[in-house]
């Protein structure tokens, strides 16, 4: 359960401490963007340590027939921590978003088969009852991607 939770204080605190800091600052505008794109990042290499923090219990997340699983969670864990730092340089940070909303739509069956093998690693162990947690929580990281970091901009280049 701390995953979640982390990952939404990850996603939310460089808003909120903006938000106060304007205030503070007596300013009106607030670059919700720019702090999107920190939220997200930081919560991309958050995701990236548990890789190599948690590689055993990551590798069970994989079915057993699937090749190579040690590689294949230090090379998504580099790949989420590659994506989590060019979401936090403004030049490249929309072909980083765009890259992110892929990575968690196509991680997603992964964490459904280890729900249901109540694989134990942050939350999956209470079995399919976490995807009531872990589903709306996917959604809430793609509708952060999209709608303030890629439609944002889209909008604002127009």
């Amino acid at each position: 359960m701390t995953t979640p939770l982390t990952t939404l204080v990850l996603l939310f605190l460089p808003m909120v401490l903006g938000l106060l800091f304007s205030r503070i600052k007596d300013s009106v505008s607030l670059n919700i963007r720019k702090y999107a794109f920190w939220g997200l990042g930081s919560c991309f290499i958050f995701f990236s340590i548990g890789h190599f923090v948690k590689t055993g219990e990551m590798v069970q997340m994989l079915p057993a027939w699937v090749p190579f699983r040690v590689l294949i969670i230090y090379l998504t864990g580099i790949m989420e921590f590659i994506i989590g730092i060019t979401l936090l340089i403004p030049r490249i940070q929309i072909s980083a978003a765009k890259a992110a909303m892929a990575l968690l739509i196509i991680f997603f069956p992964a964490n459904i088969y280890a729900a249901f093998n109540f694989v134990g690693l942050g939350g999956h162990q209470w079995g399919p009852i976490y995807l009531i947690i872990r589903g709306p929580l996917q959604i809430i990281l793609i509708a952060w991607t999209y709608f303030l970091c890629i439609k944002s901009h889209n909008e604002s280049s127009q």
